[in-house]
């Protein structure tokens, strides 16, 4: 069975601001960022590996290097991913409550 390319869209709270797109920026290890960026594109190609639901529609990448990073998205359909934020294992608890609230905004607000 082939792989379905999914659309990735980024979630923009009401404010303008942007929580995964802040997140990746603050982080200050360059390879860090390579390596979310590079397990992004291969979601683009419709790779999810090491994922899990973890609730209210929304899922976590894991990601096993440095912290332990994790990418919570929601899935929109079979082809689009909806990027809320990111964390790490440290922060995990709070990112997915987080991550749920945003998630509920989005679905709020529809396509805007």
């Amino acid at each position: 069975m082939e792989a379905q390319e999914k659309t990735i869209l980024i979630y923009v709270k009401r404010d303008g601001k942007i929580p995964f797109t802040d997140w990746l920026e603050s982080l200050r290890d360059r390879k860090s960022r390579a390596i979310i960026r590079t397990r992004i594109n291969r979601i683009r190609l419709g790779n999810l590996g090491d994922c899990k639901t973890v609730g209210g529609g929304v899922s976590e990448l894991r990601i096993n290097f440095a912290g332990g990073y994790r990418v919570y998205f929601a899935q929109q359909g079979n082809t689009m991913i909806i990027l809320l934020c990111g964390g790490d294992k440290s922060s995990q608890r709070k990112d997915i409550e987080q991550a749920k609230l945003y998630w509920q905004d989005y679905q709020e607000r529809g396509d805007d």
